[in-house]
């Protein structure tokens, strides 16, 4: 595979970026469709925990939510993953048996990536030891705003290769990039060293994902797989809390790029109080009344 110079910058159109995604946010849905994008939504969710006090009881009770969301309507998708601590993995995995629900993990010293190679790389290989299916890197964003492009590239390989069969999604904490041909290069670099997912944010600082970083990495994604023929999926974290926001982002992934990104293979969503939301508004739909969120389970 033939590389880019990671030194070049690819010039972004910020006001079209923007324009671009104000236009898209106009679309108007009809109500089957609307149903449909709920349900999709809903299904593509990686419904998590990261919190000191996590315990095997929340993470259960969590597992349980993610296999049947809503007892209530039972015609609805589970979500995509539940994503936890490496500590919490193997109670997630035993959880889920018997399920097609993925256990996602947090490693590479996150939130901050603040720890040796040789630590995150252990990190990663417990996680997938116990039975983690996807696990969520996040890059050293110090080094990369230093320039030490190739060092990034490394890292992220040699995670890479110690997730052996579980897939890699690579967070670039794009509130800390600044800049969106920052967030393009991150992209570029995270996809060329072996993501198959590339992930805005931690959600651990502000401001975590918006439409127009989207966006630039969507066609990112677009512009490698022109290259190389390869799908890489993306995840957008952190801040988005509405139906309305999640049926807007995959408006945008439609219109970027094409109706086979919009699946949970391909698009996830890292926003847990977004699924409360979601069912209130597929409840809706289906009964034309609001229900209270306190009708939802916290967990």
């Amino acid at each position: 595979m033939k590389y880019p110079d990671f030194n070049q910058t690819v010039p972004i159109d910020h006001v079209g970026v923007e324009e671009r995604v104000s236009r898209l946010n106009k679309r108007s849905i009809k109500k089957d469709s609307k149903i449909q994008a709920l349900k999709m939504a809903l299904s593509m969710i990686d419904l998590t925990t990261l919190e000191g006090k996590d315990s095997p009881g929340k993470v259960i009770q969590l597992c349980q939510k993610a296999k049947r969301p809503h007892p209530a309507v039972p015609d609805l998708p589970t979500v995509a993953a539940i994503c936890v601590y490496p500590s919490m993995v193997s109670v997630a995995k035993n959880a889920l048996k018997g399920t097609d629900i993925n256990v996602a993990s947090v490693a590479t010293a996150f939130p901050s990536g603040q720890s040796p190679l040789s630590m995150r790389l252990e990190d990663t290989k417990f996680a997938v030891s116990e039975g983690a299916d996807e696990i969520d890197m996040v890059i050293s964003r110090g080094a990369f705003l230093n320039g030490e492009y190739q060092l990034v590239f490394d890292e992220i390989a040699a995670v890479k290769e110690a997730c052996g069969e579980a897939h890699l999604k690579v967070i670039l904490e794009t509130g800390e990039l600044h800049t969106y041909e920052n967030v393009r290069k991150a992209s570029d670099i995270a996809m060329h060293a072996g993501a198959d997912f590339i992930k805005t944010s931690t959600g651990k600082t502000s401001p975590a994902a918006t439409q127009p970083v989207t966006l630039v990495m969507l066609e990112a994604i677009r512009d490698f797989y022109y290259d190389t023929g390869k799908m890489i999926g993306m995840k957008p974290a952190g801040g988005i809390r509405t139906a309305k926001q999640a049926i807007q982002y995959l408006v945008i992934v439609k219109e970027t790029l094409g109706a086979d990104w919009l699946n949970k293979d391909y698009f996830r969503f890292g926003a847990s109080s977004l699924t409360n939301d979601l069912l209130m508004q597929i409840v809706k739909q289906q009964t034309g009344h609001y229900q209270s969120l306190d009708y939802f389970s916290n967990d």
